[in-house]
Formats: structure tokens, C-alpha cells, sequence
């Protein structure tokens, strides 16, 4: 007798060597590690796709060409009376303005000697923004007429576009907003030094502007207006949000009335975004009386958004702490109360606040809601400071971006893609900063 047995036919005789149903158990694990692999990689190109796509359309939005002209301001056009009163100045519209640009292109053309066969309204290489420009310096320094003054005036939008790409030559031949001419006239004034492209400061600060004017547009307002709504998301979503999730965590009884009220909740973080627009529509304007366009209606719009996201993760971040904490702090004689905010509250910092920046972050990217109140107001001065801002029209970056990309002008599309990057920025720092103070306030146990 022996107590080697003996090996079935059709098996290894070694545990060493694997068998049948192994080998296929680890092929099949090793084509689901290619699958992630491969899933990982085509999200990875398509994340940098569009990125690459954005950036490269929308990096000339932070570029702007401009024309340097020294413009005479003669007073028998400007100031007639002789009074140099801003009141009687004022009388003089910005076409009165558009002569004498016309006039200071001439006067660099000869002064530069540039002669240009076939040349039709070289006035048109600026902006129409810039009669408006002089204007506004002219009354705010009425000592200057009947002298000249230089002024960096905006490029028109196809004159912009022509160096960052956008225009070419053939094109221009097409357009009836450019020609040949006017862009070589361009490129003669460059190379005396008048026509400049340099870094937009104005596409950050200045209002938005009208069709016929991209060149001017900007992202000013639609800033502001977005920060004042996240202001009031700030002020009502949090303590109402953590308040909530606070009481159904440690003090609400467990029945069917907590039970419906968070099976609602859970609801509610899944309606989607328009839902919450018809609604503050019908309570916050129809019913509730508060002006359209009005950073108070987005806010409190995005509160109603936003709450069911922050009340979820802070519940979650609630339960995280170990029991062991609340038994602990119950056992040496604090009360219910001094337990949850001494001892359980600061734990669950780290998780609230992170899920708070992350709900900020998507409700600054929200459009749908915003569209339906009709934050959608073309408006030209920055709103007044809170709290008289907060009920003054306004738009919003993702609604800004949908009015440019509706306009027909190419320029347009270069300033949305711009204004993508920006927010893309803002949710980029956003998302930091949750990531910081997560670590930041994180405790270990």
C-alpha cells in the first residue's frame, strides 16, 4: 500500500502547473485588465481632444489686435459753443466721432507714405466701439479739444481675425465686411509699428457687446453675475443643507415620514437641472414678484439645485464618524447636542465641505434654469454691489456662452470657446480647493 495517489488522467500531477479552467481564468482576467486599460485610454484622448479643441479655438479671445492712431479733436466739430460744458459736449454723438478717425488713418497713411490701389473705407480696420471711446475721453477731459491725442483703439473683429487665422486673403475677396485692400492697409500699418496684437485684458473685464462689435465683448458682468448668485447658493445651501443633514443623521426618529423624506431627497438630486428653472419661475417671478435677470432668482433657483447635493454627501461624511466618537463624548457627560457639534461636526468637515464646493462647482455650470428665468439680459453696465446687485439684471458665464455661440459672426465662436476656458478655470480651482481642505481638515482614527 502507498499514500501517493495516483493523478486522474486529463490533470497536471503539480499544483504548480496550472490547468484548463485556470488558464482560462486568467485569460479572462487579462483581457478585463486590457478592457479598463483601454476604456482609461480612450476617455484619456477624448478628455484631451477636447481640451486641445477648446484651448485652440479659444485661446485668441485672451489676444487683441489694436490700432494706434493720433486723432485730431478740433473744437468747431466738438465743442461748437466754445463752453467745453460735458452737458452741451454731449450733444455731439459717436457718429460726429467717426469723421475724424477716418481723418487720423489718412493723415498715418501719408505720414507713412502707404498708397493702396482700390481702397475703399479704411475706416472700417477699427472698431465701431472706438468712436464710442473717444467720445467718453473727450467729455471726461474736455481740456483736450482743439489739440490731438493718440488712442489705442480696438482692430475690427475681421482685422483681428485676419492675424489670428480666421480671415485670409481669398476669404476677404467673399466678405462684405473686409476686402483685400483694408488688410494690406493692415499689415502697412504693422510694419510702421501702429497695429499691435497684445494680451485682452478686456475680454475678463469688460460688459458683453452688441452683434456688430465682437472685438469688444466681454466677460465682466456674466462674472459678476455669477459670483453674486454663488454668494446666495453659499448663504442658503449650506446651513439649510448641513442643518438637514445634521437632524436626519442624529436626531429625527427613525419611521416612515424620515424614511419618505429621504427616498425624496435622494429623488430630488436626480430631477433634472430644468425642472428647478420652471419652478423658480413660477414661485420666485410669477408668484413670488422678483425681477427677472436678477442674480437673487439664479440664486435662490441654484439653492433649490444644489441642496439635495450637499445634504446627500454630508450625511454620508455624518456617518463616517465612528460611533465610538459619539459613545465616547456621551460617556464622560456631554449632551446629545455638545456631542454632534464638538466632536462629530468637525470630523465630518472635511466630507461636507468638499461635497459643498462640488455642488458650487456644478451649479456654476448650470444653463437650463438660468435660461428659464431669463437671465439672458444684454446689459452694458457691471450691477451694483450687493445687497442692491443682487436685484439688478445680470447674466451668467454658461449663459454668456450660449448667447455667443447663437451669434452669427465667427468672431463669436472664438469668444465662446474663450469663455469655456474661463469657466473650465473657475471649476478647476473649485475642485482644488475641495481637494485642500479635504486634506487639510482630513483626521485619521
Amino acid at each position: 500500500m502507498t499514500d501517493i495517489t495516483h493523478a486522474s488522467p486529463g490533470r497536471p500531477n503539480s499544483i504548480l502547473a496550472p490547468d484548463d479552467r485556470t488558464r482560462r481564468r486568467n485569460a479572462a482576467e487579462a483581457r478585463f485588465r486590457l478592457y479598463g486599460i483601454l476604456a482609461i485610454g480612450v476617455a484619456i484622448l477624448a478628455l484631451i481632444f477636447l481640451l486641445t479643441s477648446v484651448v485652440r479655438n479659444g485661446a485668441g479671445a485672451f489676444t487683441q489686435t489694436y490700432i494706434s492712431l493720433e486723432v485730431a479733436l478740433p473744437a468747431d466739430k466738438l465743442d461748437k459753443n466754445g463752453n467745453r460744458d460735458p452737458a452741451e459736449m454731449a450733444k455731439v454723438s459717436t457718429f460726429g466721432y467717426k469723421p475724424l478717425i477716418k481723418a487720423a488713418i489718412q493723415d498715418a497713411m501719408a505720414a507713412q507714405g502707404i498708397a493702396i490701389d482700390g481702397l475703399k473705407k479704411p475706416e472700417s480696420l477699427v472698431s465701431e466701439d472706438a468712436a464710442a471711446q473717444i467720445r467718453n475721453y473727450v467729455l471726461a477731459h474736455p481740456e483736450v479739444i482743439g489739440g490731438s491725442r493718440t488712442f489705442d483703439m480696438l482692430a475690427s473683429g475681421r482685422i483681428d481675425g485676419f492675424y489670428k487665422g480666421r480671415v485670409t486673403m481669398q476669404s476677404a475677396e467673399r466678405d462684405s465686411n473686409v476686402s483685400p485692400e483694408q488688410l494690406r492697409l493692415a499689415d502697412a500699418l504693422k510694419e510702421a509699428g501702429l497695429v499691435e496684437t497684445r494680451f485682452n485684458w478686456n475680454f475678463i473685464l469688460w460688459p458683453d457687446a452688441s452683434e456688430n462689435r465682437p472685438e469688444a465683448a466681454g466677460l465682466g458682468v456674466a462674472i459678476i453675475g455669477s459670483l453674486y448668485m454663488m454668494f446666495v447658493v453659499l448663504a442658503l445651501a449650506l446651513p439649510i443643507g448641513v442643518a438637514a443633514s445634521i437632524y436626519l443623521e442624529e436626531f429625527a426618529p427613525r419611521n416612515w415620514f424620515t424614511d419618505l423624506i429621504e427616498v425624496n431627497i435622494s429623488n430630488l438630486a436626480a430631477v433634472p437641472s430644468i425642472v428647478y428653472g420652471i419652478l423658480g419661475l413660477a414661485l420666485f417671478i410669477n408668484f413670488g414678484g422678483l425681477p427677472q435677470s436678477a442674480p437673487i432668482v439664479g440664486g435662490l433657483v441654484l439653492s433649490l439645485m444644489t441642496l439635495p447635493r450637499i445634504i446627500i454627501p454630508a450625511r454620508a461624511a455624518i456617518q463616517a464618524v465612528p460611533p465610538s466618537i459619539r459613545e465616547a463624548a456621551l460617556g464622560v457627560g456631554a449632551s446629545k447636542m455638545q456631542t454632534v457639534f464638538h466632536h462629530v461636526l468637525p470630523l465630518a468637515a472635511p466630507g461636507i465641505l468638499t461635497g459643498l464646493i462640488i455642488g458650487l462647482a456644478q451649479a456654476l455650470g448650470e444653463t437650463a434654469p438660468l435660461l428659464l428665468i431669463g437671465m439672458v439680459a444684454f446689459v452694458r453696465d457691471f450691477p451694483a454691489a450687493p445687497p442692491e446687485g443682487l436685484f439688478d439684471p445680470a447674466t451668467a458665464l454658461p449663459v454668456q456662452i450660449y448667447n455667443w455661440t447663437q451669434r452669427s459672426d465667427p468672431a463669436f465662436v472664438e469668444r465662446a470657446s474663450g469663455a469655456i476656458i474661463v469657466l473650465l478655470v473657475f471649476l478647476i480651482v473649485m475642485n482644488a480647493v475641495a481637494i485642500v481642505l479635504r486634506r487639510r481638515f482630513e483626521r485619521r482614527w
